[in-house]
């Protein structure tokens, strides 16, 4: 037998000795990695329950699960590093990873910026899942906070996927922040018509609409004295989700509407005079 082929031939049996010498340490290994992948569900899903137990917020019982979850199964995995492979120790992982850290760094960025940009928007809380937020162009209703990107539902039933990157350098508008919103509307009425009659009118109108909180209050004030009207604004607070809102406008709009014209005021066009000129150029 040729000399290259028999020297080939040893180092393949030697490998496959080595193989099978080291196999039960791989199979142990595997082993391992397996059993740390299915406890690491169950052990999150504990640390959630207990937080949510100690009234924690939603988004922080997700950061503490997620990073749980992760942890245990990079712990499984090193561990089993280092059983099926001997020689391996994470203080090598760490010299591997420091010496392309620039080249992952670059090719990466994105990913990392995205990912340190959830955690902090999980800790800092700016909003929360289940707030209604405006971010750009978009406005709906944050439904999930991953590290990579937040899940919004748009009110027309679109989900719109925004990289954290872009939600913790921007501005992000949290319509639901606080427990209630203020709505507000300019009414014209005619000059010849009492303008304190028509506010009096407008702040019962107001307090009577079913949505319409009493505390804040409503009220109303004079805001300009225009071409063809008295203007003053109405305003008043409801619950600060959108459908709400929408639909107590609705309502105060309407009402306000209806029993102005009921009790007799003027409520203006604006008026535009035209002349023409009929004398012709000789």
């Amino acid at each position: 037998m040729p000399e290259p082929i028999s020297n080939a031939l040893d180092i393949m049996g030697d490998a496959l000795a080595q193989f099978i010498a080291s196999l039960p340490a791989i199979v142990t290994g595997l082993i391992i990695f397996f059993i740390a992948y299915r406890l690491a569900n169950p052990i999150s899903s504990t640390i959630r329950s207990g937080l949510e137990k100690a009234n924690r917020s939603q988004s922080l019982q997700l950061i503490v699960a997620r990073l749980t979850r992760w942890s245990v199964i990079i712990l499984g995995l090193l561990l089993a590093l280092m059983i099926a492979l001997p020689s391996f120790s994470p203080a090598e992982l760490i010299s591997i990873l420091g010496v392309g850290s620039v080249a992952i760094g670059f090719a990466f960025r994105d990913i990392l910026q995205n990912f340190l940009a959830g955690i902090l928007i999980l800790f800092t809380e700016p909003f929360k899942i289940g707030d209604q937020i405006i971010v750009g162009s978009y406005e709906g209703t944050v439904e999930d906070i991953q590290i990579r990107a937040t899940m919004m539902r748009t009110y027309d039933n679109r989900r719109v996927v925004i990289p954290n990157g872009d939600l913790f350098t921007d501005s992000v508008t949290v319509n639901t922040a606080y427990d209630y919103r203020r709505s507000e509307y300019d009414v014209g009425i005619g000059y010849s018509d009492n303008i304190e009659d028509a506010q009096a009118l407008c702040l019962k109108v107001m307090s009577s609409i079913e949505g319409v909180l009493g505390d804040p209050a409503p009220d109303t004030f004079m805001t300009e004295m225009g071409d063809s009207a008295v203007v003053f604004r109405v305003r008043w607070w409801t619950d600060p989700r959108k459908a709400e809102v929408l639909k107590v406008q609705d309502k105060v709009l309407r009402t306000i509407k209806n029993r102005l014209t009921e009790e007799g005021f003027d409520i203006p066009f604006p008026i535009r005079t035209v002349y023409l000129n009929n004398e012709s150029s000789e």
